[in-house]
């Protein structure tokens, strides 16, 4: 099985053969669930893209909004005026507007990136999964009680975009990490 930079390496290539056809810019959206690897491997394809990266963590209006971030995607980053109104944790409310470049390739990740509404702004999608001892253990790992203490508020959600989008049978590529 290839590493995740070999991984990113195939994404990478993929993504701009994908904008190179369309004549568009490199716009990558990667989704999965909590703890399957998405900020890792958006981070490693922005490094390889030279695109600016968008982590929907910075999106998500608290957490009960895994769906609003998913609608800001296509409504928002993608759209017109290009950007995205940050959430505060601490605070526990919107903060600055954030401007995205709307002509510098982007990689989005986070669960919600790959919709019906998003998918066709983009020159690939990619979807992760994991085995979910996996996903807990990485996820717990990276992010300790306060996110333990989440963990099934947020999976309702999850299961509730996949139901409605099915962003698998949406995406390009499809790996397991």
């Amino acid at each position: 099985m290839p590493d995740a930079s070999e991984l990113a390496q195939g994404v990478a290539v993929a993504a701009s053969g994908a904008a190179a056809a369309s004549g568009g810019r490199i716009v990558v959206l990667v989704d999965g669930r909590s703890g399957t690897g998405k900020t890792t491997l958006g981070d490693q394809l922005a490094q390889l893209l030279g695109a600016q990266v968008v982590h929907l963590d910075d999106l998500y209006p608290g957490w009960d909004g895994l769906r609003a971030a998913s609608d800001a995607v296509a409504r928002d980053v993608l759209g017109a005026p290009s950007g995205y109104r940050r959430w505060d944790w601490k605070a526990d409310r919107a903060a600055e507007w954030t401007v995205v470049d709307p002509d510098r390739p982007i990689v989005i990740e986070g669960c919600g990136a790959v919709s019906r509404a998003s998918v066709p702004l983009a020159s690939l999608a990619v979807w992760l999964e994991a085995d979910d001892t996996v996903r807990w253990d990485r996820a717990i790992g990276r992010d300790g009680e306060v996110f333990a203490r989440e963990w099934d508020r947020w999976a309702a959600q999850e299961r509730a975009f996949i139901a409605a989008e099915d962003p698998a049978a949406l995406a390009d590529v499809v790996l397991r990490t």
